[in-house]
């Protein structure tokens, strides 16, 4: 340790045993107040009492020892008594390891040896490496997210998605020494307590250890963003115990063109088109389509068609069947719909009582584009794409 650090030291433990008082607190008094909140401070960030020891950072044993010392002063009990609301002024918490009032200069050096480094100055020891300290600046700086209302849908459709059940959150985990779960642009996660997306992911860039990175574009739902690193975010949501990823609305294959042994059918998604002669109906004949999922046979729900609004009360044409195994079909039914959301057609038609009815599943969607979305329902990537009336396709749904 320099000359100037343990001249600092002994200066800041003199101040504890100054007593000139000028009025209200005294300068000492402030000073002891304020050195005893960045221990409490460390406590709040470390869930420990400083300690001392040559595993500790410098300022870990600095705070141990100025803890020790109030401890020892009578005056610095009385004054911070009711500040101490973690009892951190209690002997029983931890004793000291040497008294610090029969310290000399020497003790004292020895107890903090080491916190500057060893007798080889080449060699820096309890000092966090440059990659550590970068990845701990980058987690904790956010900004404003000046655009933050083009994101905010997002995060009130995953709200929705967790609470219907289409979404879950799983533990970030981590896996024979590597970050098992990849991150990539469109997923969500939940950091710190609060929900993150990942925008957008850099140009690979080389980390000083080899491996490859990459800067992110993070969106957090309570209106920030950071550009933090990839793998920065990785170590995070692993350290964060209630760090979780928000999984996409399927996970798993949805579909099969036959069921494997020990499938279960679960029902079928079906593509119909309508021979009514509303105006709307006969102007999109070709590309107006309902899409709904059924746990029966396809022909049965279609039944009697002009008897149901669902219909649109005229006789309908199967365009399309896609068959489910071992989906909750309702669902997969809210998904699908939701994709195409952006599509429906509001078509009002009177049932037989004559009472006004606004079925829900009538899009305005070619039937490419319902494929295209089995499809990717399949591999799970329809998390990132919603169907654009602007394109007549499936478009990543944050270009939308």
């Amino acid at each position: 340790m320099s000359d100037l650090d343990l001249d600092e030291l002994r200066s800041e433990l003199e101040d504890f045993a100054q007593s000139e008082k000028k009025g209200g607190r005294s300068p000492r008094e402030e000073r002891v107040i304020a050195g005893f909140e960045d221990i409490q401070r460390f406590v709040e960030t470390y869930g420990r009492v400083p300690q001392h020891g040559d595993d500790g950072e410098i300022f870990e044993r600095l705070y141990a020892v100025r803890l020790d010392r109030l401890r020892a002063l009578e005056d610095c009990r009385s004054l911070l008594a009711a500040f101490d609301h973690q009892g951190l002024l209690t002997e029983a918490l931890a004793a000291p390891v040497t008294s610090v009032e029969t310290m000399d200069d020497d003790e004292l050096l020895a107890e903090l040896e080491g916190a500057a480094g060893s007798s080889d100055i080449t060699q820096l020891r309890h000092v966090r490496s440059s990659v550590e300290k970068r990845e701990a600046e980058e987690i904790a700086t956010r900004e404003k997210c000046l655009d933050f209302e083009t994101f905010k849908p997002f995060f009130e459709q995953v709200q929705n998605d967790l609470a219907s059940g289409l979404r879950t959150t799983r533990h970030f985990v981590k896996d024979a020494g590597f970050l098992k779960a990849e991150i990539k642009a469109g997923q969500f996660f939940i950091l710190n307590g609060q929900t993150a997306y990942v925008a957008s992911i850099g140009e690979p860039i080389k980390a000083p250890n080899g491996e490859s990175d990459a800067r992110l574009r993070v969106i957090y739902s309570n209106g920030t963003e950071s550009d933090l690193l990839l793998r920065s975010l990785q170590r995070a949501l692993y350290k964060d115990e209630a760090g979780r990823r928000i999984t996409e609305p399927t996970a798993g294959p949805l579909f099969a063109d036959k069921g494997e042994d020990g499938d279960q059918a679960s029902g079928t998604i079906y593509v119909l088109r309508s021979k009514s002669d509303h105006p709307i109906v006969a102007a999109h004949r070709n590309v107006l389509h309902k899409i709904g999922v059924t746990s029966g046979s396809v022909e049965q729900r279609i039944a009697n068609p002009r008897l149901d609004p669902t219909f649109l009360m005229a006789d309908v044409e199967l365009i399309a069947t896609y068959k489910l195994y071992n989906i909750n079909r309702t669902k997969l039914e809210n998904l699908v719909h939701k994709v195409f959301g952006r599509a429906r057609v509001d078509i009002e038609i009177k049932d037989r009582f004559g009472k006004p009815v606004v079925p829900k599943e009538w899009f305005l969607v070619p039937l490419f584009a319902v494929d295209e979305a089995v499809e990717r329902i399949k591999d799970g990537s329809i998390i990132d794409y919603v169907y654009d009336p602007s394109k007549a396709k499936l478009s990543q749904s944050f270009d939308v």
